[in-house]
């Protein structure tokens, strides 16, 4: 049982081994998304566990016309979604005449450490954390994420730009200098 195609096979007749090694496969990756979205560790781990839960109540009806790490990150990122909605996440709407934040970075020639960058986003306000982590992390365009998010794509950009100007606002502070 070495081809994700195996495991899956073996998953979908209840083989609890086949599940572990799904779980061993993917759930790092999963839990690192699901901290991103919802910001706390309690959080993300209570959302890995129910996707999990719901991949392998579903499985039967994974039809192997994605990878199985893409159907289980689209669980992951519905069951945040619905975590976050069940705490009644505001999204502020766009100005339509608000000016757009720059896509450069200002950042100064420090070298930030993936730990500063990660506090900073973790930082953000929820909104705006959610739209980051979904656009920036995981490849959503601001359509997708309007449509995932029940908002306007103007809203999804605007969050976006927001979080991008809070984070650059974050890591140029005289707090963030690093100490090696």
């Amino acid at each position: 049982m070495n081809t994700h195609f195996d495991i899956v096979e073996a998953c979908i007749r209840g083989d609890r081994k086949a599940q572990f090694e799904l779980y061993k496969l993917y759930s790092k990756a999963m839990y690192n998304i699901s901290l991103r979205m919802l910001g706390s560790v309690e959080n993300a781990e209570d959302a890995l566990q129910n996707a999990f839960v719901d991949v392998y109540a579903k499985i039967d009806t994974f039809r192997f016309e994605s990878s199985i790490g893409a159907w289980i990150k689209r669980i992951v990122i519905n069951q945040c979604i619905n975590m976050l909605k069940k705490r009644k996440i505001e999204f502020s709407e766009l100005n339509e005449n608000l000016s757009h934040v720059e896509d450069t970075p200002s950042v100064s020639d420090e070298v930030l450490n993936v730990a500063v960058i990660q506090k900073a986003i973790m930082g953000l306000p929820e909104g705006y954390r959610v739209v980051f982590s979904l656009y920036a992390m995981e490849g959503y365009d601001h359509e997708e994420i309007g449509e995932i998010l029940g908002v306007s794509e103007a809203t999804s950009k605007s969050q976006y730009s927001r979080a991008k100007a809070k984070l650059r606002e974050t890591l140029q502070s005289p707090r963030h200098v690093l100490v090696n």
